[in-house]
């Protein structure tokens, strides 16, 4: 579709305002990795936002010319990015991390050292000319098979993830980059992955606020510039519809109840607990009015067709009554407000000091090990059996992680085996591994049986494996040596490498 804003049926007085709020609420999504021309045409027309992901990104160099090819069209865009660091990465989603994720942070409890960690990202989003990072993830893990949450979290405590999410916010903002906390009104108790189905967080209200909301209170003192809301369904809150088509959530609890002013981001509207209810279209003017300002969208749906069927959503929903003009100019106007703000504060944090191996230390800290006194450090090149499940979306399957790229800079000639549900694993990691030492990587032991019990068979076998846990450590320690490393960052791999071999920290 390549029509013009002035090819719209002009039904009202202000139809190219109109048209141009409509895309200014957008945030969506493209594929390559330099603008399309459809992209750029879009831009001029009022697009207030453009959502980078993992596809569209190779380089820092390559990132910083794609954000300036989109500023040549519109110097104030917002240009945002899913930036957790940890497991989900969008920079460095071709190499894992050079920062451990939340949950390593929330094990260090060093709120200084989650503000460094945060500024040091910040600076590199910035550096690259992204201004508006999805993150901090402000959900309370409270339930431990919580299928994607998990590390993303800073932990099961709400008094301790309340101030590391703070010490993000503070850290991220900055650098010049606007924080979008997430997933209001917290998804950490769940059993479902909203990008599959519609979760729920049934639980009465004063659990909620003692909770869900503590996290959220301490990013809003903290002046998060954004908060993005989460597609779960809330009872106590509305029986109904889900946070994110919520008016009882956005403007009841967020707005009126919280005081908060600044941009409400919808989590990604194509996610099926959304798409398979509501339909994008419904779901983005159903989100609109219940208070959100801008319009997630792009993870799946990637295109020009995409836009113009939203912007013409929106567009009818307001002629038809169904949205009011003045809700669609106020969402619009927090849009550009933000814009405004990463400008100015791009130019007060340009002298951010760079701290390139913080986030090396961070993962070194997070460590939790384990050792019994037979244990002997790795002395040569070894076999890591990956016990690998499924990623969720959100972390994505392009990322790599574990250990074996890491011991085998310290031990050239590691070899490593990637094992799945339904492989003979015992037997082929034994077969495999042959006479050299045994590494087994797990993430998230505690959630999936079949693991337990390969990684239980295997220590049977071979009682001086060592055990790197890369997910939550709920499970109790196992192994001649048991590491937590509480994320699977690379630079989480790294620390539990250097553990491994008996390599000093700080060599």
């Amino acid at each position: 579709m390549t029509e013009t804003l002035s090819q719209i049926p002009d039904g009202t007085a202000d139809a190219d305002d109109l048209a141009r709020d409509a895309l200014a609420v957008l945030q969506p999504g493209f594929h390559g990795t330099s603008a399309p021309e459809w992209l750029l045409r879009r831009l001029a027309e009022g697009l207030g936002s453009v959502a980078l992901f993992a596809r569209n990104i190779e380089s820092p160099e390559q990132l910083a010319a794609l954000t300036a090819q989109l500023r040549a069209v519109r110097p104030e865009v917002l240009i945002a990015a899913d930036e957790e660091g940890g497991d989900v990465t969008r920079l460095e989603a071709r190499t894992g991390s050079s920062f451990p994720g939340n949950l390593a942070l929330g094990a260090v409890d060093d709120t200084a050292l989650t503000r460094d960690v945060a500024a040091e990202l910040g600076r590199r989003l910035a550096a690259c000319g992204v201004n508006l990072n999805w993150a901090p993830s402000a959900d309370v893990n409270s339930d431990p098979g919580n299928p994607v949450i998990g590390v993303r979290s800073f932990g099961s405590e709400p008094l301790l993830v309340a101030r590391h999410t703070a010490a993000y916010v503070e850290g991220l903002q900055s650098a010049g980059v606007a924080a979008c906390t997430k997933h209001f009104p917290g998804h950490g108790d769940t059993s479902v992955d909203s990008h599959h189905a519609l979760p729920k967080v049934d639980v009465d209200p004063d659990t909620l606020h003692s909770r869900e909301l503590v996290p959220f209170r301490a990013a809003l003192a903290a002046g998060s510039k954004a908060v993005m809301s989460a597609h779960i369904l809330v009872p106590a809150l509305d029986p109904d519809r889900p946070g994110t088509l919520s008016p009882a959530v956005l403007t009841g609890l967020l707005r009126d109840e919280l005081g908060y002013d600044g941009l409400i981001v919808t989590d990604g509207i194509e996610m099926r607990a959304i798409a398979d209810t509501y339909g994008v279209e419904r779901g983005t003017v159903m989100a609109i009015a219940a208070g959100a300002d801008a319009i997630c969208v792009g993870g799946g749906l990637a295109d020009e067709e995409t836009v113009v069927a939203l912007r013409d959503a929106i567009v009818d929903a307001v002629r038809a009554g169904e949205l009011p003009r003045g809700r669609l100019a106020d969402a619009a106007a927090r849009v550009r407000a933000l814009a405004a703000w990463t400008t100015g504060a791009a130019g007060s944090a340009a002298g951010t000091a760079p701290d390139p191996g913080i986030g090396l230390t961070a993962a070194r800290r997070a460590l939790r090990v384990t050792r019994t006194e037979e244990y002997v450090p790795i002395a040569e090149a070894p076999y890591v059996a990956a016990f690998t499940p499924v990623a969720n979306i959100a972390v994505g399957a392009e990322t790599p992680w574990g250990v074996a790229a890491e011991l085998d800079r310290l031990l050239p000639g590691t070899v490593t085996g990637t094992f799945r549900q339904g492989d003979a694993l015992t037997a082929n990691v034994l077969r495999s591994a042959a006479n050299r030492r045994i590494v087994a990587v797990v993430r998230d032991v505690h959630r999936h049986p079949w693991m337990a019990e390969a990684l239980g068979a295997l220590l049977a076998a071979r009682p001086d494996t060592a055990v790197v846990e890369m997910g939550v450590p709920q499970a109790p320690p196992s192994g001649a040596l048991h590491i937590a490393t509480h994320g699977a960052a690379r630079v989480c791999g790294r620390a539990a490498a250097e553990v491994i071999v008996g390599k000093d920290a700080d060599a």
